[in-house]
């Protein structure tokens, strides 16, 4: 319980940096955009436009800090629903092994997944060092020298849990269950390359399409967008089956949970290059930036920007991972969710006189003198033991309504925080228009814009925007669980996790892709920049913007911190729920 409230304090964090940070970054990218490019028609990061320094802050605000929790909450989360899973399994296994063996079994099962984890901090650092390219390269020869270093760092990592596998710290199933999990990451990182390069079709048809206008462009980047999610959706599921299977989950339930929560490690494992090839793309933005303010050779600033497209790809790609990972973890913490019931129905049964709790027709107890046919003792019951008590089933009218709410968490969610960012990008875009009035001399480069205020709007109005979302993020579980029971937080968590992580690719890739295709034209590619193609292309990257880097982002955390506000708030659900329900009539 304690490595679990650790995991919630984690993932609230993380909400607040993705939310607050891509708000606040977005507000200042769509007003410098709509107000500096299109309307003014000044260059990017031009240092006329008041909005700029606020842009280039919005880059570190968002996509390194906000990633970089992103990222931290899903390690955590992956470390300690693994970590939960095992010590249920070593639980499990005390009738049939003895004491002693069971509590050696357990302590190899809950450090395992620190130990690999470990282990792939210091390798995947290693795997940075193996990234190499020429002066001339392309943005095709980039790409591959970072996936050089990506897969150096797999595979040095893979020798590494083979040798802990030799050594019997973990089983040769859950080695395994670690290669599906780096082989997933690996695809999804690929398939978010390939939907979101300027290099492949997809984001060259929707520069092409720009040449018809910005409704076009719109309309197939969506579509890209859509089409996207299909791939990462088809290793995900493999991913899990392969890892399940791989840990004997078909002969042991519990032990196939643990291999799946040990696939969101081994995804993970290579965070520390992950993590550096995304905060590339900030980096080398904020590098073009200053070169445009500065007045640098035009040279310069062509570097800059094949440098940031890359960026653009490699933070696509980082956010496809990241959104892998997470759906990986959920389904860990789904399956902790079922041992913290189990976890607690023991406690509250031991709270009683008659030692017993009972579950619709089922009934568990603590006391092993009580334990029969009819009453089942709560050290020795199994998962399917409450899968059957609660009935976890789509028939359960509690499941599907929690099934329900949990995919209009992701819609509602996302729509609040883009929401957020009109909002925030109107302030900012007023700001913008009232300097270039009341400023004399700023067009022409004499005057010297207020860029602190456009900070501070963007900041406030970042801190302002996600309450809301934050809230609805934790209390939805929590009054769902009150009023549908377990089987309804079972439903919300699921459903938030399916609906959350396609919406959340498709979101990420389409913007990924409007951006791109934005840069692609700049190259001097259907007219380049001021054509009219070009004009469509940056309206396609302003409706990106939000996709990308607020609303896409920010669902890998809702469906994330569900699961560890549920798992938390545990105790109250179990011993409440029968109380509300039989209030409500609903039993």
């Amino acid at each position: 319980t304690t490595m679990i409230t650790f995991g919630m304090g984690a993932s609230t964090q993380a909400l607040f940096a993705r939310v607050g940070g891509g708000i606040y970054t977005k507000a200042a990218d769509v007003g410098a955009d709509l107000v500096g490019k299109v309307e003014a028609g000044i260059p990017e990061d031009d240092p006329r436009n008041p909005a700029t320094i606020a842009d280039n802050v919005g880059d570190n605000v968002g996509d390194v800090a906000g990633m970089g929790a992103d990222l931290y909450e899903s390690y955590c989360g992956s470390i300690l629903a693994t970590a939960a899973l095992g010590a249920a399994v070593a639980a499990g296994k005390i009738e049939t092994l003895g004491e002693e063996k069971a509590l050696t079994m357990g302590i190899n099962l809950v450090t395992a997944p620190m130990i690999v984890a470990g282990i792939g901090i210091v390798l995947s650092i290693l795997g940075i060092f193996m990234v190499r390219t020429k002066e001339s390269a392309s943005q095709k020869n980039l790409l591959r020298a970072l996936l050089i270093g990506t897969l150096s760092s797999s595979l040095l990592i893979l020798v590494a849990v083979a040798v802990l596998a030799g050594m019997g710290i973990i089983t040769w199933g859950i080695f395994g269950s670690v290669c599906a999990g780096l082989v997933a990451g690996l695809l999804i990182g690929q398939a978010t390359e390939y939907y979101t390069s300027d290099e492949y079709k997809p984001t060259k048809g929707i520069a092409e399409q720009a040449n018809m206008g910005p409704a076009t462009t719109i309309i197939d980047g969506l579509a890209t967008g859509m089409y996207s999610a299909g791939l990462p959706v088809v290793v995900i599921v493999i991913g899990i089956l392969v890892a399940f299977g791989s840990a004997n989950g078909f002969q042991d339930f519990s032990m196939g949970l643990y291999g799946i929560g040990f696939a969101a490690v081994g995804m993970l494992a290579t965070l520390g290059i992950t993590l550096a090839t995304d905060a590339y793309g900030p980096i080398a933005d904020n590098a073009g930036g200053n070169a445009e303010m500065c007045g640098l050779d035009p040279q310069v600033r062509e570097r800059t920007d094949a440098l940031d497209a890359l960026g653009n790809t490699t933070a696509a790609t980082g956010k496809g991972f990241a959104i892998g990972s997470a759906a990986l973890t959920a389904m860990a913490l789904l399956a902790a969710y079922v041992e913290e019931v189990k976890l607690w129905v023991g406690k509250i049964a031991s709270g009683t006189a008659d030692k017993v709790f009972k579950i619709g027709e089922y009934v568990f107890t603590t006391d092993p003198a009580k334990a029969g046919e009819k009453i089942i003792q709560v050290s020795k019951a199994g998962i399917y033991d409450f899968v059957h008590a609660y009935d976890l089933s789509v028939m359960n009218p509690f499941l599907l309504c929690g099934f329900f709410i949990g995919a209009m968490m992701a819609y509602v969610f996302c729509a609040m925080t883009m929401k957020a960012v009109g909002r925030a990008a109107g302030e900012m875009v007023n700001e913008v228009r009232n300097q270039f009035k009341t400023i004399p001399g700023i067009m022409e480069g004499k005057g010297k814009p207020d860029y602190a205020r456009c900070v501070s709007i963007s900041t406030a109005g970042a801190q302002r925007e996600m309450v809301v979302p934050s809230l609805l993020a934790i209390i939805v579980p929590v009054l769902t669980g009150l009023i549908l029971g377990v089987p309804g937080v079972m439903g919300v968590i699921a459903g938030g996790l399916v609906c959350g992580f396609v919406l959340a690719t498709m979101l990420n890739n389409a913007g990924g892709a409007w951006d791109n295709a934005k840069k692609f034209i700049e190259k001097g590619n259907h007219g380049g920049k001021g054509s009219e193609a070009h004009k469509a292309a940056v309206v396609g990257d302003t409706v990106g913007d939000p996709c990308k880097d607020t609303s896409g982002p920010s669902l890998n955390i809702l469906i994330k911190l569900m699961s560890m506000v549920s798992i938390v708030f545990t105790p109250v659900v179990v011993k409440f729920a029968p109380y509300i329900q039989e209030l409500l009539h609903l039993r």
